[in-house]
């Protein structure tokens, strides 16, 4: 999902995290669905907050630790969590244990969302179905 100039400055922090999107294999346009996993240690992503993208995770497997604006909450097998779009709440998910975690991840694709990076010199928006990224100053990576 992140181009290759924002790899190059957060690459290292996204490290461990395996994504496979299950709704392109179908053809779905209006929302996508990732089987994600998180080895130990990893993280699910910079914590961001989507204007106009609610966003769904269902925990499959290990005991993740959701990080939200209202500080930590652990995670485990079969609990849920959803994003609302527009609450600027901004999450991740970490896998503080020595076992992987694996969940779903769900989330709308409407047209014109903007994603807040609370924690990062990070801004994105989403075009043309693809998100692009700027620094917070709006110059582009």
């Amino acid at each position: 999902m992140y181009p290759q100039a924002i790899l190059d400055v957060h690459g290292a922090r996204l490290e461990g995290r395996e994504k496979r999107a299950l709704g392109d294999l179908f053809g779905l346009q209006n929302f996508g669905v990732n089987l994600t996993k998180l080895e130990p240690g990893a993280i699910s992503a910079l914590r961001h907050a989507h204007a106009k993208q609610d966003e769904f995770i269902y925990i499959l497997q290990g005991c993740p630790t959701l990080y939200t604006d209202a500080g930590p909450t652990p995670l485990s097998p079969g609990m849920c969590a959803g994003f609302k779009a527009g609450s600027g709440d901004a999450h991740r998910l970490v896998n503080e244990t020595e076992s992987d975690v694996v969940y779903l991840e769900i989330g709308d694709r409407t047209a014109g969302d903007q994603v807040v990076y609370p924690d990062d010199d990070l801004q994105a928006a989403f075009v043309d179905n693809t998100f692009r990224f700027a620094h917070k100053d709006g110059t582009q990576y």
